[in-house]
This record gives structure tokens, sequence and C-alpha cells, in this order.
């Protein structure tokens, strides 16, 4: 074989050599974020099982937790329930941390029972929906508001695009029950923080990022006040 025959072949060698090095990098990486995304929902979500389990627990814990007794006797001398139920829930804020149980979500339009924490930061929303602590809690006047995951950590609100305008949204805290209704939901900015702003009636927010494995966006659900039971202290 001639030297420029030669070194065409070699050439022609070098450039398969490299094809190939570069399909197979190429599924290397593919295979690996595919397995990081199958792997790391399960884990993530089996890790927010547990979570939920212990605040399941801890939550029933201070459903048993009386008021103080100065408190007590203060409530019991308020005669409008609703009165009663801010009390009850100023007081809960009070005794509140970062990471601690408040209270339960439930939409039975997509299943969802979960109970909810206070706090939005990485660590609180790894462990289920939280509270902004900015906002007030149930029985509070103003807009109440609460975040969640759509595709990690057990996903709570992975389908909160499926929620329709007429469906009810419970939060049971332990001093009382409140139904939501909702009236629409809107993909909004990062920075619109208007849709935790006081309205002129008692509300709640439920906000996620939006679209799913994307934080460009948010949707928020709104919902209006429409029941509120008092309960535990506030009965």
């Amino acid at each position: 074989m001639s030297a420029p025959a030669a070194r065409r072949s070699r050439g022609r060698a070098a450039l398969r050599g490299l094809s190939t090095a570069l399909i197979v990098s190429g599924t290397l990486l593919l295979t690996d974020a595919v397995a990081t995304l199958v792997w790391e929902e399960p884990v993530s979500s089996l890790y927010a099982h547990f979570q939920q389990n212990e605040l399941s627990g801890e939550l029933d814990q201070l459903e048993q937790v009386p008021l103080p007794p100065v408190e007590r006797r203060a409530i019991v001398k308020l005669p409008d329930p609703k009165r009663k139920l801010a009390f009850a829930a100023r007081s809960l804020d009070r005794r509140t941390d970062d990471g601690d149980a408040v209270g339960r979500l439930r939409i039975d339009r997509i299943g969802l029972s979960s109970v909810v924490i206070e706090g939005t930061n990485a660590d609180d929303l790894r462990r289920g929906p939280g509270h902004y602590p900015a906002t007030p809690l149930p029985g509070q006047r103003g807009t109440v508001g609460i975040a969640g995951h759509r595709t990690t950590y057990g996903a709570p609100f992975r389908k909160i695009d499926k929620v329709r305008r007429g469906d009810d949204i419970v939060v049971t805290m332990p001093y009382g029950r409140f139904t939501y209704r909702v009236e629409r939901t809107r993909i909004v900015k990062p920075t619109d923080v208007w849709v935790t702003q006081r309205v002129s009636y008692d509300r709640l927010i439920l906000s996620a990022c939006h679209p799913l494995y994307s934080a460009a966006e948010r949707i928020v659900v709104f919902a209006r006040l429409v029941r509120s039971e008092p309960r535990g202290a506030a009965a």
C-alpha cells in the first residue's frame, strides 16, 4: 500500500474511532440523565413518605396540646367563633417554628391529603407542602399561602393544574377546619408577590413551579374561604 493510501486508511480509522467515542459518550450521558431522573424521584418520594408519616404523628400530638392557662381563660370569654379562631391561630403562630407540622391539606379532585409544615425553604418543602411564614394562618384575616413540589419529594402538587373552579380545598388545623372554594388558576412570574396580598375577603393560594421540571414560572390556585368550623381549643 502506498504512503498516501496508508494515511487515508489511518484517517478513516481515526474518524470511525472518534465517531464511536462520541456515540458511546452521548449514550452514557443520556443514560445518566434518565437514571438520575428515574432514580432520584423514587428516592425523594420515599424520603417524603417517611417525613409525612413523622409529621402526621407530630400533628396528632400538637392537637392534644392545650392552650396555656392564660390563653385558655381568654378564649372562652370570646363570644364570636371567628374571633376564637383568630385567637387560636395567633396562639399557634407564636408557638410554631420552621419545619413544624401545622395542619393538613386535602383536595379530593387530585387525591391529595398531606401534612402542611411551617416554612417554604428547600429543606421544608422536601418534607411536604409549606406555609408561607409571611402570610396568616387559616382563621386570621388575609391570604393564606401554601407552596409545594410538583416533580420530586412526593410531588404533592403534581396535579395542581387539574384543580378546577368550584372544587373544595380543605385545610384542617388543630383549632379549626377551613373550606376554600377554587375561583381560578393563573400562571405568573416568580417575582409576582401580589398573589399573597390581602384582598377584601379571606382566601387561600396554592403555588408551585411551572411547567413541570422547570422553575421559569409559577402556577397559582386562588380559592375563597366559604366555611370555617372551630375545633379543639376554639370549639
